[in-house]
Formats: structure tokens, sequence, C-alpha cells
């Protein structure tokens, strides 16, 4: 995401305890590489720009815990995981430019910055560690969203001068050394009908 800093620290948001729900379960697809003759001559791909997300404005649109932005993202947040990169998962991650928008705090960036960022990437670190000595090896197995307790977070709660969808709750389920196990990922926000992660781990 163009503009997301570097690792170095959204919501102030009082947890609440949910009922148990229905959840929406993600698995990640495997891709199939494709392959080119060594005699054909192909033509470059078009050059194509990026736009951040985050500079957009915010839609009241509700996420699903489907579609390739999502299984992508999940895909990018376990890597960061397995192979103990935060950076890897940062795609994931709500953007800094986002979270300009929507906080009515008095330095929304430092926040951002020294706050989220820096607690996401000791959440990652952590998480590695409990891999295991066989971390390499692990397999992700899938996601577990309860969408069924998504609520529409207003302005004015929670800090906020706009608005998001905010789920807890949400799990990652994986494979090592012959066991099932799994780690949170707390709470996630929307951005314009994309959940991103926003607590990896304890909500601090």
């Amino acid at each position: 995401m163009n503009g997301r800093p570097s690792l170095s620290n959204c919501c102030r948001e009082s947890h609440a305890s949910a009922p148990p729900v229905t959840t929406t379960r993600a698995r990640a697809a495997a891709s199939t590489p494709s392959t080119t003759s060594a005699t054909s001559t192909t033509a470059a791909p078009p050059t194509t720009t990026t736009v951040d997300p985050g500079t957009l404005p915010q839609t009241d649109e509700q996420p699903t815990a489907s579609g390739a932005q999502f299984t992508a993202g999940v895909q990018g947040l376990w890597e960061a995981v397995r192979q103990d990169r935060p950076e890897l998962g940062l795609a994931f991650f709500f953007p800094k430019s986002a979270y300009l928008q929507v906080k009515a705090i008095s330095d929304p960036a430092t926040d951002y910055n020294q706050r989220l960022i820096a607690n996401y990437a000791q959440d990652v670190h952590t998480m590695h560690a409990q891999l295991g000595a066989n971390a390499a090896s692990a397999q992700f197995v899938g996601i577990d969203v309860p969408s069924g307790q998504a609520v529409l977070v207003r302005p004015g709660a929670e800090y906020n001068k706009g608005s998001y969808w905010r789920v807890y709750g949400t799990t990652v389920r994986y494979r090592v050394d012959g066991q099932e196990r799994t780690f949170p990922v707390t709470s996630m926000i929307s951005w314009r009908g994309q959940w991103y992660v926003v607590h990896l781990g304890t909500i601090r």
C-alpha cells in the first residue's frame, strides 16, 4: 500500500464480549504457475498505477470474508507470521491514510506508527515463536471470521470522525507438527468494503 510506514507502534475501543455466532470460513486457493515458451516473444505488460485506497472516501459497504483481495491479504498475514516478517502482512493492515481520515485524535499519524504498527510487529514476532522449531513447514488451513458479530461504528464512537464496520474474534487456523492450532486476529475494521487488521493480538 502506498504511503505505509516502515515497521517502527485503532482504535481506543472498549472490547465487549459477544455471543457465539456462525463463522464465515475462507481458504486460500492454490495458484498454478504459468509457463512461457523460451522461443516466444511477449509484449511488456502495460504500466498500472495503484491507488492507495485510504486516500479515497469511506463507504458504508459491509465487508465479506471472501474475494481476491481478502484471500491475498490473509495469505500475506499468514506468511508474515510463518516467516517472522511483519512487512509481508502490511497490505492486510488498516491503511495509514484511512486512519488519518477516520480518527478524531490530536496526532493520528504518531498513534498509528508508534502504537498500532509497533504492536502489530510485536504480535507477529510472538505468534511466529508459537509456531515452534518447525515454523518453516507450518501450513495455513483457514480463517474463521464471525461475520454475524460485525457492527457499523458511527462517528463519535471510538474517537472517530468517520465510520467503519468492525468485527472482533477472527481466528486463523494452521497445521504444524501434525496438529491444528490457531492464532487470533483480535479486531478487524473496514475501509470501502474490505476488511483490514487493526489489532492482531491484545488491544492496547
